[in-house]
């Protein structure tokens, strides 16, 4: 039975565990941690959770496809649930015995017949096959401000990542940096439960979308296959003009809170999601303002040239990708910096055959929904059961990265849509009437990947069909008007045949 060592075990080195055991593979997960889950392990060593935190998904969009949640689950799970969720699905597949705990990997590198793992516990190890999932958010990212080094305040310099004892800042001003989801939510943690003052200071102000809008969660309306075709076959500026609406009719924009404009495209601005922080800024409970100029001593000037002094200053700016069990030449080969990794749609890289990547690109959305098709389409190709993509695809595909650049954030639904047409388990919502509606504009449930293909479910309809009506998203089989007018537009503007006819009822 071939060997793979798998780095990594959260949600993606999990479910590739999973995959590959049924595909006849052998599977050894080496995880740092006390306990596997990845960030929702808890374990300060790689989990960036704080005590308060729950999923910024919904949970129909935050579980994999063979184990629901148990019944009565929050629509968005605390951190705690997820946590323990993965050690259900651990166990749901004997997953636990491959898992060595407290075990760090020092260095993978290729030799003659596969691949050697030297870790802790052992000189080298050498493994028929490797999966790298050790996740993109382990190295924070503190960009350089003129005089932080000079910062004195009482509670210091942090990065979300590092908050775990709120209750310290009771009391305290607090600047909060950045305008991504960690920071959003971050001071609006911070702001109610006592925090004295919070401000928080961006470069550009995105477009902020609630996680609830009418009781339906947004990833549920914004993550579907409709707006993946849409952003596949409209021109970009349409496509944006219609995702901006959207945004507007469900969350407003943000200067009608008090907070800054942002640039007219959607695009140039970026989106992220908070339930919380407009509302707070409304209510004169969190002032926004512009990024740094520099830090004097506790006091902060800003680019406008206000000022103000601060007991803390907290950082949500993102991370940085390190990888540093990879080999220097492996690394060149790969393109690595702190921000890109050239590969093969997000997996194989053509002159480094028996390795590939889970859950490593950066993304909005839900992430368990591409991470377990990615998995699915590493484990079928390894084991042969659909046709490996050539080499001259895969340096095809490496080339068109690297030609990007810095790469952009993209969806889930678009990296869904990806990996299940890769795999081929992409359903066609014409060869399903009752759930055609729920398909192109239902949420993108991990079960909705069982109906069709390898490893389909039967109970995969019904499942399917009970996820979309929850919460009211999808209580009729019948295309509302609008919905109609959409997949019209859809069927003139799309660019291929399948398109053309996904979109059509």
């Amino acid at each position: 039975m071939p060997r793979v060592a798998i780095i990594g075990a959260g949600p993606g080195g999990l479910v590739a565990a999973r995959y590959l055991q049924s595909e006849g593979f052998e599977p050894v997960l080496f995880e740092q941690a006390q306990r596997p889950g990845g960030q929702w392990s808890g374990d300060p060593i790689c989990s960036g959770v704080w005590p308060s935190m729950r999923t910024n998904t919904s949970r129909v969009l935050t579980q994999f496809s063979d184990l629901p949640h148990a019944p009565g689950l929050a629509v968005y799970p605390s951190n705690r649930e997820i946590g323990d969720y993965l050690l259900r699905f651990a166990d749901r597949f004997d997953l636990s015995r491959r898992i060595r705990l407290r075990t760090k990997v020092h260095e993978i590198a290729p030799v003659p017949g596969g691949w050697a793992v030297r870790h802790d516990a052992h000189d080298a190890e050498i493994f028929d096959r490797v999966v790298v999932a050790c996740g993109r958010f382990q190295h924070s990212r503190i960009p350089e401000v003129p005089g932080l080094a000079s910062f004195s305040g009482s509670h210091g310099v942090a990065h979300t990542s590092a908050y775990k004892h709120p209750e310290r800042y009771r009391g305290k001003r607090v600047l909060v940096a950045g305008c991504a989801i960690s920071a959003l939510e971050v001071a609006s943690d911070l702001c109610m439960l006592g925090a004295a003052r919070v401000d928080l200071c961006h470069r550009r102000q995105r477009y902020v979308l609630p996680k609830l809008v009418a009781g339906v969660p947004s990833d549920h309306r914004v993550f579907t296959r409709f707006q993946a075709l849409a952003e596949e076959s409209l021109p970009r500026g349409e496509f944006g003009e219609m995702l901006k609406g959207l945004v507007l009719a469900w969350g407003g924009s943000p200067e009608q809170f008090g907070a800054p404009k942002p640039a007219d495209s959607i695009f140039e601005a970026g989106l992220t999601l908070s339930q919380h922080f407009l509302p707070l800024v409304a209510e004169g409970r969190i002032e926004v303002r512009p990024w740094f100029d520099r830090v004097d001593d506790t006091r902060v000037r800003f680019k406008d040239g206000s000022a103000e002094t601060y007991d803390g200053i907290v950082f949500g700016t993102g991370f940085e990708l390190k990888m540093p069990f990879l080999g220097e030449p492996t690394r060149r080969m790969l393109g690595l910096d702190a921000q890109r990794l050239d590969l093969f749609r997000h997996t194989f890289h053509p002159q480094l055959p028996g390795l590939a990547f889970v859950g490593i690109w950066d993304q909005s959305g839900p992430m368990f929904p591409p991470v377990e098709l990615q998995a699915r389409w590493i484990a079928y190709v390894w084991s042969g059961a659909i046709a490996a993509p050539t080499l001259e695809e895969m340096e095809v595909g490496v080339a068109e990265c690297r030609a990007r650049g810095v790469p952009e954030k993209t969806k889930m639904n678009l990296m869904a849509l990806l990996f299940a047409r890769a795999a081929g388990v992409e359903p066609d919502p014409q060869r399903w009437p009752r759930l055609a509606r729920a398909l192109l504009f239902g949420p993108l449930a991990p079960v909705s990947f069982r109906l069709e293909g390898r490893d389909a479910l039967p109970d995969a309809p019904d499942r399917f069909a009970e996820e979309a009506r929850a919460f009211g998203c999808m209580q009729s089989s019948q295309f509302q008007e609008s919905e109609l007018q959409q997949l019209r537009r859809l069927a003139c503007g799309a660019q291929s045949p399948q398109a053309a006819a996904w979109a059509r009822p």
